[in-house]
């Protein structure tokens, strides 16, 4: 996948490397399901604390084809489960996502002993951001998803 240039991704990391709002679009049985999301932004990616048994990752197990929209971006992506919140794997991201969530993470809501407790990552594959008057577009490499 191609990257933003260092320009966009400057803005990108400003307005979501932290704890940030997003619409989160899936679909199940070609319907589109539309919902907010807390999301971490890094690297090309989006990451969501969420619950496995949740209908928004029964629709990414069946499509992993999502779309994502924040404040003036919009994207395409591939939904993609990293598992357990909780597992060695998932260590750094883990914990900037402690980091960034920390405002409400402990609040009770999120179980983290819970196994069905997962990592949402949404790669992103295609989008568009705007900035002060400037169009900057993320495009997949051919052959890519």
């Amino acid at each position: 996948m191609k990257k933003f240039s260092q320009e966009a991704e400057k803005i990108m990391m400003e307005r979501f490397g932290k704890d940030t709002v997003v619409a989160l679009a899936t679909t199940e049985n070609e319907v589109p399901y539309v919902r907010y999301v807390n999301a971490y932004y890094e690297n090309g990616a989006f990451y969501i604390i969420t619950y496995a048994l949740s209908n928004k990752m029964k629709h990414v197990e069946k499509n992993p084809a999502v779309a994502i929209a924040g404040e003036w971006f919009t994207a395409h992506g591939k939904g993609i489960n990293l598992g357990c919140f909780g597992k060695e794997e998932n260590r750094r991201i883990a914990d900037k996502l402690k980091e960034a969530f920390a405002e409400w993470i402990n609040n009770g809501h999120t179980d983290f002993e819970d196994e069905n407790t997962v990592i949402l990552c949404v790669e992103l594959t295609d989008g568009v951001l705007l900035s002060h008057g400037n169009r900057y577009e993320l495009q997949a490499d051919a052959g890519k998803y």
